[in-house]
């Protein structure tokens, strides 16, 4: 099982990037995707998350309106597109993987990619 993060960058206040995450070893059809992110010195939190289907996402309440969260499961990805971004979004971004639904804990997720970090600064 194997989670692989990418798209983070160095982007300005305002701009946008947007993060894949591709999955390999599995069938992602079965698995709830979630995105996290770790500011440096702070716990890992929440960004969002999407049920097995896609017919369900989660967003954490800083980034509702600005993020948006799909998936595309013959590719065996999901992404994070980020728009409107702030300096408080910097931090490194993962995603991770547990069967059944997406939660907000980090703790319910078992699979984890290794990471891509995103720099919000001018």
């Amino acid at each position: 099982v194997q989670l692989v993060e990418s798209g983070g960058g160095l982007v300005q206040p305002g701009g946008s990037l947007r993060l894949s995450c591709e999955v390999s070893g599995f069938t992602l059809d079965y698995y709830a995707i979630g995105w996290f992110r770790q500011a440096s010195g702070k716990e890992r939190e929440f960004v969002s998350g999407i049920s097995w289907s896609g017919s369900k996402t989660g967003y954490a309440e800083s980034v509702k309106g600005r993020f948006t969260i799909s998936r595309d499961n013959a590719k065996n990805t999901v992404y994070l597109q980020m728009n409107s971004l702030k300096p408080e979004d910097t931090g490194v971004y993962y995603c991770a993987a547990r069967e059944g639904y997406s939660t907000t804990d980090p703790k319910t997720f078992g699979s984890w990619g290794q990471g891509t970090q995103v720099t919000v600064s001018s």
